[in-house]
């Protein structure tokens, strides 16, 4: 049975051949340039490597207005997150459509060429109103959405290949990964915070299905207050060698940036897992949230709303909010345990970041010890850098 097909019926391939890429650097230093934040700098690796087929590169006019308002690219592919590519007022003026400009990450680094389709102005604010479902600037999302401003340029992309990663596998090397294992059927599960034991209990209940599962944690920027990248690659690796079953389990990182969207970036995150070849995903409670501002299950209502697997692609696997009853004595979740809250050990993200700054222990039904000594070490580092 063959894998899932991409979006677009193809993998976009935007990098540039070795033999060709002497060359290409030649040309592209020439170029004017464009220093680009951190999103999309992420975003031109992506766009690449064919994790976001059929993109070719950033969204112009007609693409953008037809994801923000419909969820669909102006085609009619299901796409739910617009990729733009922010430009100040001066470099603005300076773009014309058919020219050529360089890109390069914020240090300075070249990623590749964009090729000018055209420069326009977005409504952030319908933008923040339909993507991120609220206008309030406390939103990361918006707040970064508002601060790059309302011009952005469109066209496609040429992009200089990354360093080979065992850990950064490209769409492509996935495929070619899952077809070697023989597995036709497998679930992604997508998280930016380290494995705890809900997520251990969600991933497990999935492969008790598919073939395989792809374990693949967000690494690029994500707000500060968040787990160091190099921190949660430790955990995930010591959980996958001592707690799943190795020929099962693929643990490679999806250099995206977090734009803490809710609905329309969990969608995203499945659409772009599809790509990667995962014939299902996990779309669990609060899926790619922040704060109180989305529904706890308003991510699994917009997975139906858009069509489901039929339109989209892959099939979700949706789960309640689980935990670690006492009563239990087990992993459980609001379908299978009848016993109350007082029984049942829920910590959030920001609880779990204050014992670890006060150096106090993680309980064992949260999360295993391991990855609770990995992370207790890790803000024991941090605290004496500040310290120092």
């Amino acid at each position: 049975m063959a894998l899932i097909p991409p979006l677009g019926g193809a993998l976009v391939d935007r990098r540039v051949a070795a033999r060709e890429l002497p060359d290409f650097v030649s040309r592209a230093e020439r170029l004017p340039s464009l220093a680009l934040p951190d999103a999309a700098a992420s975003d031109v690796e992506l766009i690449g490597g064919g994790a976001y087929s059929p993109l070719r590169g950033f969204l112009a006019r007609a693409d953008y207005q037809s994801v923000v308002e419909h969820a669909q690219l102006a085609g009619g592919t299901a796409w739910t997150l617009p990729i733009t590519l922010p430009v100040s007022t001066i470099d603005a003026r300076a773009l014309h459509s058919g020219d050529a400009v360089a890109l390069r990450d914020p240090g300075g680094r070249l990623l590749g060429t964009l090729a000018v389709s055209e420069v326009f102005r977005r409504d952030v604010m319908r933008e923040a109103s339909e993507v991120y479902r609220t206008t309030d600037l406390d939103h990361p999302g918006v707040r970064a959405l508002l601060a790059h401003g309302d011009l952005v340029v469109g066209g496609d992309i040429e992009v200089i290949p990354p360093l080979a990663s065992a850990r950064a596998l490209s769409p492509a090397e996935t495929r070619a990964a899952f077809e070697q294992r023989e597995w036709s059927t497998v679930v992604a599960f997508q998280t930016r915070n380290p494995v705890h034991r809900a997520h251990e209990y969600l991933t497990k209940v999935a492969l008790e299905q598919v073939d395989g599962l792809l374990l693949h944690p967000l690494m690029g920027a994500t707000k500060d207050d968040d787990v160091p990248a190099g921190v949660r690659m430790q955990c995930y690796e010591v959980l996958v060698e001592q707690y799943y079953p190795a020929q099962r389990v693929l643990l490679s990182t999806f250099p995206a940036a977090m734009r803490y969207a809710g609905p329309r970036e969990a969608i995203f995150h499945g659409l772009t897992r599809r790509n990667y070849g995962c014939s299902h995903f996990i779309i669990g409670r609060d899926a790619a949230g922040v704060g109180d501002y989305y529904g706890t299950y308003d991510a699994q209502r917009l997975y139906d709303e858009l069509g489901g697997s039929e339109r989209l692609g892959f099939v979700a696997f949706k789960f309640e909010h689980t935990f670690y009853c006492r009563r239990c004595a087990g992993m459980a979740s609001t379908r299978t345990c009848p016993h109350g809250a007082e029984h049942r050990l829920t910590l959030s993200g920001t609880r779990v970041r204050e014992l670890l700054r006060d150096g106090a222990e993680l309980p064992g039904e949260f999360t295993r010890p391991e990855v609770a000594d990995l992370l207790r070490a890790a803000y024991a580092g941090l605290a004496l850098e500040k310290a120092s």
